[in-house]
Parts: C-alpha cells; sequence; structure tokens
C-alpha cells in the first residue's frame, strides 16, 4: 500500500527519536533511515542498530521498569522488573562478582575448597607469592574479599563465596543460586537422567567443586588421549580437552548469578548443551571471530587463570571451533535465549565424516588417530575413498598451500599413516595397509573443469566385465538427449531420473553421460530438481563434499 508523505513521517520519528523524554537512548543514525520506492509505492525503511550492553535497557517515558519492551516472535512484550535489573547490573562498569555481601565471613567459606584450591596453584606455581599468605590473604589477592575505598566497607565479594562458599551460605544470600549437571546417556525414554549433579546437601556446591566434579564427567569417555604425570599435571592433553574446559568455565564466568535462573549442563549423546544465565555482553559475530572479552565475573575468571584454566584475550571460542574442525564434529553453535535471559552453547559430538569409514581410519591409524589435524584426517578421508592420491587432488578441496600440504603428506608417511609410492610431481600416497585401486587417476579429477576429450569418453567406469556393460546401459538411456544441441528441459530432467534411479552418480559422471558441461548441469539440472524434491543427496548437509553424488527420491 505505500505510505503518504514519507518526508513528515521521517522528520516524525527523529522528533520522538531525539526527545530524552520520549527515549532514553537513540539508536539509529542519519544512514539507518531510507525512503524507498517500490512499484510506484513509497516505503520508509528504518534499521535499528542492536543495544550494546552499556545502552541497555532501552526504554521509553522516561521509566526504565514500566517502559522497556523485548520482541517476542511477532509481538512486543513488556520486560519484567526482574529483566531489567539484570539489563542495569550488565549496563554497571562495576564488575558483577566484585560487590561486598554484608555480614559474611570466612566462616562462610568451606576450608576444604579453599585447601584444594591452594593444592591445584601450588602444583602449577609452587614459588608464586600469593601462596605464602594466610586464607584471607589470599582471597585479598584474589577479589574474594575486598575493602570499599570510598566507604570503608569490607568484607567477603560474590566471587568469594560463589568460588568457595559453603552450600547453606550461598543460598542464604542467593536463594535461587542452582547448579545442574545432567547426563542423557540412555536410549530408554522413561529414563530422565542416567546422572545428575545438583544442590542435593552432599557436597559443597560451590562454583570451583562443581568445575573440578562436571569436568571429570564431561572428559572421562572421551575416545582421545588423556593423561598425567607423576605430579598429576596435564600430558598429552588434546584440543578436545581444552575446548571442554573453555566452554564450561565460560559458562560459569558468564554467568549472571543473581538471576532466578540456573546454571545448567546436559551431555547427551549426540551433543553437550552450556546454559548460563544472562545474554552475550558482545556479539555473536565478535564471539566467533575471537580477539575480545567482556567477562561478567572478570575476579572468578582470574581464580581460574592462576591454576592455568580459562581465557581472557578472547581466544576461548576459537579454540573450542579448532578442536570441533580437527574431530571432523559439526560447528558448536551459540545463541541466546531472549524469552528466558539465557545464553546457550551446543557442542555436536556428530562427526562430518560417515561412520564407518571414520572407524576403518581409526582401526588402519591407530592411537595416532586422535592427534592427527584437520587438514591431516581429510587427507586420510581421501586417501580411503580414492585409493591413491596426490598433492594435487587435495589442493582442488583445500584451501592450503600446495608446500603446507606436501608437508602433511610427508608427516603422515614418517607417522605410518600413508605409504608413497613414485616420485616428483607424480607421487601418490596411500593408505597403510589398505590395498585399492587409484581412483582419481581413472576419473581424472585433477581438472577442475570439464574438458571434452572425446565425444565418446566413458572414463568414469572401468571399461571391462559388468561395470563396462552398466556404463554402455546407462548411455543407452542418455541417448535421447546426448548429442542434441537443443533439448526441453523437462526431457533432461526425466532422463536424469532415470539415470539415478539405482544409484548415486556423480555430478562429473551425470555430465559425461549427457554430454554437457557440469556447471551447466548443476546449475540447470540438478539444483532445481533437489529443491523440487525429484533427487536427493549423498551429503546433504555438506554440499561440497568432494564425493557428492544423487539420485532419485523415492516416496514411500
Amino acid at each position: 500500500m505505500g505510505i503518504k508523505n514519507p518526508e513528515a513521517q521521517r522528520k516524525a520519528f527523529w522528533d520522538g527519536h531525539n526527545d530524552a523524554r520520549k527515549l532514553s537512548t537513540p539508536l539509529c543514525h542519519e544512514d539507518d533511515i531510507k525512503i524507498l520506492t517500490v512499484q510506484g509505492k513509497s516505503l520508509l525503511l528504518i534499521r535499528v542498530p542492536q543495544a550494546s550492553r552499556m545502552q541497555r535497557p532501552v526504554y521509553i517515558n522516561g521509566n526504565p521498569l514500566i517502559g522497556t519492551y523485548k520482541r517476542n516472535y511477532e509481538g512486543d512484550y513488556r520486560c519484567t522488573e526482574t529483566e531489567v535489573r539484570q539489563m542495569l547490573r550488565d549496563a554497571s562498569d562495576e564488575p558483577q562478582d566484585y560487590g561486598i555481601i554484608e555480614n559474611f565471613t570466612i566462616e562462610d567459606l568451606d576450608s576444604d575448597t579453599l585447601k584444594a584450591y591452594r593444592n591445584r596453584f601450588v602444583s602449577r606455581e609452587p614459588d608464586h607469592p600469593f601462596l605464602a599468605l594466610d586464607n584471607q590473604g589470599l582471597l585479598e589477592k584474589l577479589n574474594g574479599w575486598r575493602r570499599n575505598r570510598k566507604t570503608g566497607q569490607e568484607g567477603l565479594t560474590l566471587a568469594g563465596l560463589f568460588m568457595f562458599g559453603k552450600e547453606q551460605s550461598i543460598l542464604e544470600a542467593f536463594p535461587h543460586y542452582q547448579l545442574d549437571y545432567q547426563e542423557h546417556l540412555s536410549d530408554d525414554p522413561e529414563v530422565r537422567w542416567t546422572y545428575r549433579l545438583t544442590l542435593d546437601g552432599r557436597w559443597e556446591s560451590n562454583i570451583f567443586n562443581f568445575y573440578a566434579r562436571v569436568y571429570r564427567r564431561l572428559t572421562d569417555d572421551l575416545d582421545v588421549p588423556f593423561k598425567l604425570d607423576t605430579q598429576g599435571i596435564r600430558q598429552g592433553e588434546t584440543h578436545v580437552h581444552e575446548a571442554l574446559r573453555e566452554a564450561l568455565i565460560n559458562c560459569l564466568v558468564h554467568a549472571d548469578h543473581r538471576s532466578t535462573r540456573p546454571i545448567k549442563i546436559v551431555k547427551r549423546r549426540d551433543r553437550i548443551e552450556f546454559l548460563n544465565p544472562g545474554r552475550l555482553r558482545i556479539s555473536l559475530d565478535q564471539l566467533y571471530e575471537g580477539g575480545l572479552s567482556d567477562p561478567r565475573n572478570p575476579a572468578m575468571l582470574k581464580m581460574f587463570q592462576l591454576l592455568g584454566l580459562g581465557e581472557k584475550s578472547g581466544s576461548g571460542m576459537p579454540k573450542i571451533l579448532r578442536a570441533w574442525r580437527e574431530q571432523s564434529w559439526l560447528k558448536p553453535l551459540v545463541s541466546e535465549k531472549l524469552d528466558l535471559d539465557m545464553t546457550q552453547m551446543t557442542l555436536p559430538v556428530i562427526s562430518l565424516i560417515p561412520e564407518e569409514i571414520d572407524q576403518e581410519i581409526k582401526d588402519i591409524v591407530g592411537d595416532a588417530y586422535s592427534y592427527l589435524s584437520e587438514l591431516d584426517r581429510f587427507i586420510l578421508v581421501l586417501a580411503h575413498r580414492f585409493g591413491k592420491i596426490g598433492n594435487a587432488d587435495i589442493k582442488l578441496h583445500r584451501p592450503e598451500h600446495p608446500r603446507e600440504i606436501g608437508d602433511h603428506l610427508k608427516n603422515l608417511v614418517q607417522q605410518g599413516c600413508l605409504k608413497q609410492s613414485e616420485n616428483g610431481r607424480g607421487t601418490r600416497y596411500s593408505l597403510q595397509g589398505k590395498i585399492v585401486p587409484d581412483l582419481f587417476s581413472e576419473m581424472d579429477i585433477n581438472s577442475e573443469h570439464y574438458q571434452r576429450k572425446s565425444e565418446h569418453k566413458e572414463t568414469s567406469f572401468e571399461h571391462n566385465g559388468s561395470n563396462s556393460e552398466h556404463y554402455a546401459h546407462l548411455l543407452s538411456l542418455a541417448e535421447p538427449i546426448r548429442n542434441k544441441q537443443r533439448t526441453a528441459p523437462e526431457q533432461v530432467k526425466s532422463v536424469i531420473i532415470q539415470l539415478c534411479a539405482d544409484e548415486f552418480l556423480s555430478l562429473r559422471t551425470l555430465a559425461e553421460l549427457l554430454n554437457r558441461a557440469p556447471d551447466s548441469v548443476r546449475n540447470h539440472y540438478i539444483k532445481p530438481m533437489l529443491k523440487a524434491g525429484l533427487l536427493e543427496a549423498r551429503y546433504p548437509i555438506q554440499h561440497n563434499h568432494p564425493q557428492q553424488a544423487y539420485k532419485t527420491r523415492i516416496e514411500h
């Protein structure tokens, strides 16, 4: 329908937007408002940037408690007082865990937890000067005990109580405090959980004890090596251990501990979920990119860092992403649950590599598999699939420089994972202990684009025995359109459906059979047929998979 007088409406918007009595924080800039003409109709396009944590809450009519709204699905809803106060806490420059709790003393801390912390500290840095102090002196250095110079107030901080406190003392100060770790590892739908750790009076449920117990549960069944030396120090720890530790500590130190929501961690067979109260304090893009950190509880983070745990430089998420890439697992997902004012990180433990292939490579390579990089594993998968491979074959699917790929190939040979044949540019590599044909040579896939060398080229199949007969059958199906320059698209689609009726065929094979360029087949036929549900992909999630192929979809 469009709008009338767009200039007048733009002025009305700016008048309200810049009126401090109407809007608490103006967010838009001049280039965020545009007048567009679509099909002869005028539209006013307003882009509203996301408010930073220091700008929130953004409210109207001068009162944040009744003038703050948030968008849930299709509507705007007034925020509760609890939600507004959470935003006000985040907007403050004062770290949340620095606050002094009145009428609480060192007697509210668990002596065994403090002792365990000291022991970890000693094992890492036995000569650190903090260790010569008594418990109160140590807490002062950790910001677990603090004196306010302005008011003269002195006492236990939130960080000290949450990290080392007795369960009863924490609950007296924060009645909604809740820690919940669950394992859902049973196939029986009647089993709610197979293990649970929560506040039940059986242990002193402070943050430090929770971390120690949960980290062991998260890593005790990892199919990767984990060793301790005689002093209990980590040796040979993998990037997956490091990633799980980062995810757990991030969940604890970024939580809004004054919230009524719980810290909840759920370990499932196919994923691990970390939920903490409070929204992200940086954008999702900044989080995934790394390099920026804005912890909600910096004192607690410092306590972990003195033990060699946790990162402050914003490298935690990149380390998690690296570990998951190396394992060929689906990408970790971070999201905000705005209706609950919580943040969730989900770490899938589902491999992009088919399980049977992954297991066969593990059986061939042995224990070394757990230490391989993402590129190493990709190389082994290609070697498993195609028998013999060369540097150029790998470069076709990877961004790394050929020199770097060559270094990885040499290392895999030295480790006994690959065996080398021939020399120079013709050097080929295959899995140690596995004899398979060199499919890369037969398929001639080193060329990035299809080249028609012969009108009757038949390179995708071995031309002997049943394969030759099968290829001849496919050629006969494609014959009606094979040598025709102009063919109705529906006729081509019909032939593709016949060709793919009984098996998955690659784009290259289809292009050869149809006597057409691969790009043309992909863009004019494969993509539309996938979208229409006429074809199915062997790897529907990983579209550029090197062994991608297509088959006629059969409705059941």
